[in-house]
């Protein structure tokens, strides 16, 4: 029997709208993410379908004491939607219409539960562009991609999630609905309170409406895959082209990374050499001009030794398939249990850095294989230290915890953060005054009380 029976019969009783589960395999699903590192114990999943509903499962979560966890898409690698500790979850999957369109703004009204892919497509359909992307976009949520502030492919010309966003609804810890900047891009009028809730992982309450800005279509995206033989040659290059052409994606993998994507048939390998380093650099190709600028940058770095090897896209599917080299990679490595890190340094750092986690890696643990890959263009590393076939997985994630101490010791020393755009949650929050001060973390708590007192909203993530 549920400790929290009595919240889900007042929810039967005054929400007849919204479905109620609470057999063990739902609980399952919509009760944890993508991480692997918690147990669930989920005891009921909610499903509201408008904004009314949520306020008052809410308040009714207040009345009760009973602690709610918001679901997405559950793409998360932080533990940030992972119900550990017998709480309620509230899923968004009912609430997943895409509204008005204000096509004088360039903007469109979207339901928490939408798909990030379905928004893109929305966009298209207007001849827009929704410039959030990444490799989850066919399952990620909306709500949650604001929740984490989402990153992605294409942030080096567009930004952020938090870069799009232009109005919230959202529903406090109190259970209050708060209508947030209605989509204004001039709004001098105090604090704005929308961006306290993007990146906070929900637990300041669940957003349930946004208002996205969307861009003009990009035009002739072109490709170029690069190899090189050191990292300090992949940030000359970031400069190089970076100069000279409006870049919509700087991304970096490395051959560990080519190797695995090959071999599980993704795709073929871009060109016969074989390097330590890759770049994918894509950018507008709006005239004859702009490639021939484009190819006199790259005979430029091959004559100054920056490039060994490089190859560019000359058709719509030979860029999708350079693109496979990079998108496919998490898919790919997760056979292999990868021990994930998400951090950031500045651009400036990244070549010292690299080669300061590869030395603390190959030093304590000689044969851990690791794969990197990123948006160098944001300063932005996907570590991704694959498991032995003779290690256990808690084997092999005991040892990784040892490495984190050292990772998170070398990213406070560059000033960096623990999580670039995968926030927080469970799985960082130990680390938390890696990046933050105790004063900020101070602020944090205090904004939390404020929006929650009860502590009701995603208890236990990002801090205690």
């Amino acid at each position: 029997m549920s400790t929290h029976q009595a919240f889900l019969d007042a929810v039967a009783a005054q929400l007849p709208n919204v479905a109620i589960k609470t057999d063990s395999e739902s609980c399952g699903h919509w009760g944890r993410d993508w991480t692997v590192h918690f147990s669930v114990d989920c005891q009921a999943v909610l499903f509201p379908k408008t904004t009314e509903d949520v306020a008052a499962i809410v308040r009714l979560a207040n009345e009760h004491r009973t602690p709610l966890v918001p679901s997405g898409g559950r793409t998360g690698l932080s533990a940030a939607a992972v119900a550990a500790f017998g709480e309620i979850v509230v899923s968004f999957d009912k609430m997943n219409q895409i509204g008005k369109f204000y096509e004088a703004d360039r903007m469109v009204e979207v339901e928490a539960g939408v798909v990030t892919k379905a928004l893109q497509e929305f966009a298209e359909s207007k001849d827009l562009y929704y410039a959030v992307d990444f490799a989850s976009s066919g399952s990620s949520q909306i709500g949650g991609n604001i929740g984490t502030n989402a990153g992605g492919i294409k942030v080096i010309r567009y930004g952020m999630t938090r870069n799009q966003i232009l109005g919230l609804t959202v529903v406090t810890g109190k259970g209050d609905i708060l209508q947030l900047n209605g989509g204004m891009l001039k709004n001098a009028t105090g604090y704005d309170l929308r961006h306290l809730f993007i990146g906070a992982e929900g637990t300041l309450g669940f957003v349930t409406h946004a208002l996205i800005k969307l861009e003009k279509q990009p035009v002739n995206l072109t490709a170029m895959v690069l190899g090189v033989s050191e990292f300090s040659h992949v940030v000359a290059l970031l400069d190089r082209f970076g100069k000279a052409l409006n870049l919509t994606a700087f991304e970096f993998f490395d051959q560990i990374a080519v190797d695995k994507v090959v071999s599980a048939g993704h795709t073929k390998a871009p060109f016969d050499s074989r390097t330590p380093f890759y770049v994918l650099l894509e950018f507008e190709a709006l005239s004859d001009e702009v490639l021939d600028t484009a190819m006199g940058v790259f005979e430029s770095c091959a004559e100054d030794g920056l490039i060994v090897d490089g190859v560019m896209s000359q058709s719509v599917g030979q860029l999708q398939e350079l693109w496979k080299l990079r998108e496919s990679i998490s898919e790919t490595i997760s056979v292999f249990t990868p021990y994930k890190n998400d951090v950031s340094v500045l651009i400036n750092h990244l070549g010292d850095f690299i080669s300061d986690i590869e030395s603390i890696v190959k030093n304590n643990y000689p044969g851990f294989e690791i794969c990197w890959f990123g948006h160098i263009g944001d300063g932005n590393l996907h570590l991704n230290i694959l498991k032995p076939e003779h290690l256990s997985k808690d084997e092999f994630f005991g040892k990784c915890q040892t490495v984190n101490q050292y990772v998170f010791d070398t990213v406070k020393k560059y000033q960096g953060s623990i999580s670039a755009e995968h926030g927080v949650g469970m799985t960082k929050k130990p680390y938390l005054g890696y990046t933050r001060s105790q004063a900020e973390i101070d602020y944090m708590k205090a904004i939390k009380a404020a929006f929650d007192p009860n502590g009701i909203i995603n208890p236990g993530k990002i801090f205690d």
